[in-house]
């Protein structure tokens, strides 16, 4: 699990996040829902440490990341697979040399248990025999598996989506949902996704966190959703399901 306290950030005189305060459980599809602009992306990067928060905690289960020594960050980040936008593949590389990096620089195993590892990896994904393609002779729904596959091959307790289903096409991006929630309940990781895909919050959102302009509004699972409440909310539903059938009809 994983847990955060008063979670703020400021850019310059802009205020991005404003006292942010919930939890990620473990074995589950949770979900950062809301606009662009609403601080998801932020937030995820202040989990992770990527972005340092002005005030607040986060948690790794009992760990205190926030205020960790190096070698506890260095541990919890072994710990931590993470799915980027776009897939965030190394042009340079082949499929299998992407899948193993994380391993070259994160493990000491033998190489022939690397290669185990990532052709295990491949499989869950459904993506077999592809480990001498490069990313430019692949699909965009292919390149965000095997970043699926990067991000699992180190068996990581906690993994990060940002924004999974960005440029792919519907039927492409409720595979990859299916995806992430088989892998989260397969090794009881504890996910986070950050997206504005509706579907994907109805699909998947076991327990959702909904943003709006720097402020945590809501919190709940896709199964009331639709009953919030919360003005803010029912716009961004409404909005996103009539815009996507719209785009769809």
């Amino acid at each position: 699990m994983i847990t955060i306290e008063n979670i703020s950030k400021t850019f310059g005189d802009k205020t991005i996040l404003n006292g942010i305060s919930g939890t990620f459980e473990k074995g589950k599809t949770n979900l950062i829902i809301g606009a662009s602009g609403t601080g998801k992306s932020v937030l995820l990067k202040c989990i992770v440490g990527l972005v340092t928060p002005d005030t607040g905690t986060v948690y790794y289960d009992s760990r205190n990341f926030t205020e960790a020594d190096k070698e506890v960050k260095t541990e919890v980040r072994r710990e931590i697979g993470m799915l980027f936008q776009g897939g965030a593949l190394f042009d340079s590389k082949n499929v299998e040399e992407n899948i193993l990096f994380p391993l070259d620089i994160l493990t000491t195993m033998p190489v022939s248990e690397k290669l185990d590892r990532v052709n295990f990896c491949l499989k869950r994904v459904g993506l077999e025999n592809v480990n001498k393609k490069m990313p430019s002779e692949i699909s965009g729904g292919m390149k965000k598996r095997v970043g699926i596959a990067r991000a699992i091959v180190n068996n990581p307790n906690y993994l990060f989506c940002d924004e999974p289903n960005s440029g792919l096409d519907p039927q492409t991006s409720i595979l990859i949902d299916e995806l992430i929630q088989e892998i989260t309940h397969e090794f009881n990781t504890t996910t986070v996704v950050v997206t504005h895909d509706m579907n994907s919050v109805m699909g998947i959102g076991e327990k959702i966190m909904f943003l709006y302009k720097g402020d945590k509004l809501w919190e709940g699972s896709s199964k009331n959703i639709m009953h919030s409440g919360v003005k803010q909310l029912d716009d961004f539903v409404f909005t996103n399901k009539v815009m996507k059938s719209l785009k769809e009809g």
